[in-house]
């Protein structure tokens, strides 16, 4: 139904302000946020890429200045030879980190996939799912989403990609199962409004990297824990992986975290706001964010590189006070409050 539509009907002038407003809302600013996610992609590659060559400096400092103190007969390095091994340090190092952005860009989206536990959804067995993304992005403008499924009781959705031409869409069996037609609706337009926002790439960057290094940091650790170098340079050796495994255990739990609360939380927000323009129907979205608000089954394939994804944050729900410290999504009720302005004809 149009705006104009609207006004011809008895309280129409109502559904035309709930029509209009959103669509004005999110135009003024999905343009500024594309453009913004645009550019944080680029920072955050940026900054993963030094922090990476940081760190193999660092660990070619230690290299150059420790381990002599630990051989026999050796003297401590000369100027040269630190100079030396910190350079190697940040070249080998830098090479694994041009290594690691290559492999977020071209198999990114599948390793987030894989990890969630996700499967193609199949067009006959989910065939509702596949026509309300097809018919979303039709009515986005964007190419249709790949769809998955993931086989889990809570209800949960989420978008991934690094361009709308290559992204998907992944709904839990739980949500499918909880939501009508007209709720599911709400879900998928906030998914395709992170598509069409460029949400997906940021995220997907910063998700994956933060993952790569905390994947190393557990191999290095279960090294040191299993490994017994033998020879005069074993106590170096071990000193070394202790020293890298906890350079990247901070970058995977510490600087990590920091930079997901980073993230706008108002991605959230306009999404959702983005979600009414496209559906032009403000009380699915609010009906299925109340449905997620009252669930209390964990989302047992989460993990926290990609919590931040999920319509529904299932650390809100299911961590200690502490993780809500790096909250990457408002308060549901937050949102709620936001969509029933929106209907009730208010500004935001």
């Amino acid at each position: 139904m149009s705006a104009g539509h609207g006004r011809d009907m008895p309280g129409g002038w109502g559904i035309a302000v709930v029509l209009v407003q959103p669509a004005r809302v999110a135009s003024d600013l999905m343009y500024e946020q594309i453009a913004a996610n645009k550019r944080r992609a680029v920072v955050y590659v940026a900054l993963f890429f030094v922090v990476w060559v940081g760190l193999g400096a660092l660990l070619g400092w230690i290299v150059a200045v420790w381990a002599p103190r630990y051989a026999r007969n050796v003297t401590y390095a000369t100027g040269s030879a630190v100079a030396g091994d910190v350079v190697t340090g940040a070249i080998v190092a830098g090479l694994l980190a041009l290594g690691g952005i290559a492999y977020t860009l071209t198999a990114g989206t599948r390793l987030v996939l894989s990890v969630s536990g996700a499967r193609p959804a199949d067009p006959t067995q989910y065939r509702q799912l596949h026509n309300i993304v097809e018919a979303l992005a039709i009515g986005d403008g964007l190419p249709k989403p790949a769809v998955y499924v993931i086989d889990d009781p809570s209800p949960n959705a989420f978008a991934t990609g690094i361009s709308p031409a290559k992204a998907a869409i992944t709904a839990t069996t739980g949500l499918l199962a909880m939501m009508n037609r007209e709720e599911l609706e709400g879900v998928i337009g906030h998914e395709m409004s992170h598509i069409k926002n460029y949400d997906v790439r940021l995220i997907l960057i910063v998700s994956t990297l933060i993952g790569m290094a905390g994947l190393l940091a557990s191999i290095i650790w279960r090294s040191a824990f299993y490994t017994r170098p033998r020879g005069k340079d074993s106590e170096q050796v071990m000193a070394l992986i202790f020293v890298a495994g906890l350079l990247l255990s901070v970058v995977a739990f510490v600087v990590g975290p920091l930079i997901r609360l980073a993230l706008s939380r108002g991605r959230e927000s306009l999404a959702d706001v983005s979600s009414v323009d496209l559906t032009r129907n403000p009380a699915g979205l609010i009906s299925a964010l109340h449905k997620l608000e009252s669930n209390d089954k964990p989302f047992a394939k989460f993990n926290h590189a990609t919590a931040a994804m999920c319509i529904d944050d299932p650390l809100q729900h299911h961590e200690s006070w502490f993780h809500h410290l790096f909250d990457t999504h408002p308060p549901i009720t937050e949102r709620i409050a936001n969509l029933e302005r929106i209907e009730q004809g208010q500004s935001l």
